[in-house]
């Protein structure tokens, strides 16, 4: 196959990709292996290695809470590998390094909020297929029904514990995974 062949499976959505700012295409090496193998092609061994781990991309600006949850997940769900980012922008980019498996986020970050944060990933050229979840310590009932229009299924309250939170983790993946 040619590099003509794969730009035009790109540009038609037939694989998952996108084009960077000088116009080149890029794809995942999963997203990749993963049309291999749905269209009976050879996948080469350097792809053949998937994630050993769920990767979530944790983006939490208070940096006791992120400790606290790092922590408490790395006791409690030592199967998740988690990727740490501290402002919407810093998240935004971390989710499009490492296309996670989920995506937790602060709902009030200190340059974008949670709506805001998910409105950019609805952007149909960065194809995110992760469940967004949302951790808050409150937010406006307005917000939370923006939220719920943009397909996020989870939202935990951060006093309801760690605990709450790791479980409502583990099913948003278990649900990706049955999906």
């Amino acid at each position: 196959m040619t590099p003509a062949t794969v730009a035009s499976w790109i540009d038609q959505g037939h694989l998952k990709g996108h084009k960077t700012p000088t116009g080149r295409r890029r794809v995942a090496s999963a997203d990749l292996a993963d049309f291999l193998r749905a269209h009976g092609m050879a996948v080469p061994n350097e792809l053949q290695a998937a994630r050993e781990r769920p990767v979530v991309v944790l983006v939490e600006d208070d940096p006791g809470y992120l400790k606290a949850l790092v922590r408490t997940i790395a006791r409690e769900a030592p199967d998740m590998e988690v990727i740490e980012a501290t402002t919407g922008v810093d998240g935004l980019l971390e989710i499009g390094r490492v296309s996670p498996d989920l995506v937790v986020l602060d709902y009030a970050l200190p340059d974008l909020n949670a709506v805001q944060v998910v409105e950019r990933l609805q952007d149909h050229s960065k194809r995110l297929t992760a469940p967004v979840m949302i951790v808050t310590g409150g937010m406006p009932a307005s917000a939370e029904n923006n939220l719920r229009q943009l397909g996020v299924r989870a939202i935990v309250n951060k006093v309801d514990g760690m605990g709450v939170v790791i479980e409502a983790m583990q099913r948003a993946l278990q649900s990706r995974m049955v999906a």
